[in-house]
Parts: C-alpha cells; sequence; structure tokens
C-alpha cells in the first residue's frame, strides 16, 4: 500500500510520537554510523552529513582540514545541532534525536590519534581534524503506533505523548 502525506490513517495505521529520555537517545544515535552536524553559515543554516561515534558521552566527527567545520566552526567553539535517525516511510515508524552542544577541534595529539583510530571516515581525503561536540541539550523522538502508545500509558511513564 503506497502512502501519501495528506492522506488520513485509520486506527491500525495511527502513530504518536513519544519523547525519549536523553539516555535512550544517546544510546540510539550511538547505533547508527551517520547524522548532520548543523552550524551558522554567514547568518544562514547549513547541514553537512557525517559519520560519527559516540565517546564518552560526547559526538565525535572528521573533518578535512580547510573546510567550514574545521576552519570556522570547531575552532569558534560554536553552537551547533547534530541529528540522527532511522526511519521507515512505509512503515512510518521510527526515530529522531537531536543534539544541541558545543563544537571543538581535539587539540590533545594523543586525544586525537586515538578518536582517528575508533572512527574511520567515508570519504576520501585527509580527514585529520577530530571535532567533539558535548551535548548540552538532547531530545529525542519516536513514531510509535497509536495504540503500542496506549498500552505502555497503561504500564507507566519512560515517554510523554506528544500530540500534534
Amino acid at each position: 500500500m503506497t502512502y501519501h502525506s495528506g492522506e488520513r490513517l485509520d486506527g491500525a495505521s495511527a502513530r504518536r510520537l513519544r519523547e525519549l529520555p536523553e539516555g535512550e537517545a544517546m544510546r540510539l544515535l550511538a547505533g547508527v554510523p551517520f547524522g548532520r552536524i548543523v552550524f551558522t553559515r554567514h547568518a544562514l543554516p547549513a547541514v553537512r552529513p557525517v559519520n560519527h561515534l559516540v565517546v564518552d558521552g560526547r559526538i565525535v566527527i572528521r573533518s578535512n582540514p580547510g573546510t567550514i567545520v574545521s576552519t570556522h566552526v570547531a575552532p569558534a567553539q560554536a553552537v551547533v545541532a547534530f541529528e540522527a535517525d532511522e526511519l521507515d516511510g512505509h512503515e512510518r515508524l521510527g526515530w529522531s534525536v537531536i543534539v544541541t552542544g558545543v563544537a571543538r577541534l581535539v587539540t590533545d595529539p594523543r586525544e586525537a590519534t586515538r578518536l582517528k583510530a575508533m572512527l574511520l571516515p567515508w570519504v576520501a581525503g585527509e580527514m585529520d581534524q577530530v571535532i567533539r561536540i558535548e551535548p548540552e541539550i538532547v531530545t529525542g523522538f519516536m513514531l510509535v503506533p497509536a495504540a503500542a502508545l496506549a498500552d505502555r500509558r497503561a504500564d507507566g511513564p519512560p515517554g510523554r505523548d506528544l500530540r500534534p
């Protein structure tokens, strides 16, 4: 069956958003290999897809020297957002996590070497810069069947029901 964005859903297809606790959100984020870093460029939002790891509760990415992320964002200790998700458009299920925090270059050579060994780049190039994002705000949402959310509410609250 094909779904379209304007289509009404029956009870079996209805979905709700469940807010994720911070720990669960970070666990999901750590379980996927890629996300998107969002930063400001010329006073406008800019987005770059990157592969990442979560190490010691922080998001770690690598970047080529000379890119905007490694020359302007991280050295300025800019506030960034990092988003990752795992969504199934056909089933209309999945999750999304957004972390807001400060991006910083890893300047300690031993720490940078350790993190480089853990995170292999997906793209060609030097990728010599290691950038760490310290989470300040973590938000996550899971799309769940409306019936499943009602069942969970009866069992107790791991997350809030967010009705549009």
